[in-house]
């Protein structure tokens, strides 16, 4: 049985892994659909043609126009990652202007498995709003890949994308199944 992911990534270095990610998803059963922020969206311009062939479906970053039909099907689950510091913080206060966050926004009050993986350096983490983003978005049910056997900030500066934990949001995401 294929299941919908949507898999959503913000504009962090990881994103420019996607295709293999993609491939992995696919390669464990999932329909993927990608969804991106509008920068993320930006910085993988070239590839966007490309990357909506590998999934067989448009790939996103906006609202569609009121009465246009919703060409994605239903998800089974919602990844988030990579998730930068603005994507966690507008997911965890609803701040819905981006269409991805819209998306988790609604999915979560539909009760959709959603999980996230960030992708922050720890002068993020350090900022008060963090760790209340991160308890809003594990009190409303969102699987949060985060700390040990997740991702764990590096000091700024120091990140090292070929390093981001993708098999773990992948396992994340099929574990809430």
């Amino acid at each position: 049985m294929t299941r919908t992911l949507y898999l959503f990534s913000s504009a962090a270095p990881p994103v420019f892994d996607i295709a293999r990610v993609i491939e992995e998803a696919q390669a464990a059963g999932w329909d993927v659909c990608l969804g991106l922020t509008p920068t993320a969206a930006r910085w993988l311009h070239a590839s966007l043609d490309g990357l909506a062939a590998l999934t067989g479906r448009p790939v996103r970053w906006d609202y569609r126009l009121p009465g246009d039909p919703d060409v994605w099907p239903t998800p089974d689950a919602v990844l988030v990652a990579p998730a930068t510091f603005n994507t966690v913080n507008s997911c965890a206060l609803g701040i819905t202007d981006k269409w991805l966050v819209g998306v988790v926004a609604e999915g979560i009050g539909r009760g959709i498995p959603i999980a996230m993986m960030p992708c922050v350096n720890s002068a993020y983490t350090a900022h008060p709003q963090w760790e209340r983003s991160i308890e809003t978005l594990r009190a409303s049910g969102v699987r949060l890949v985060y700390g040990e056997g997740g991702f764990v900030p590096n000091d700024p500066g120091q990140g090292d994308p070929s390093t981001y934990p993708w098999p773990a949001a992948l396992e994340a995401v099929s574990d809430l199944l």
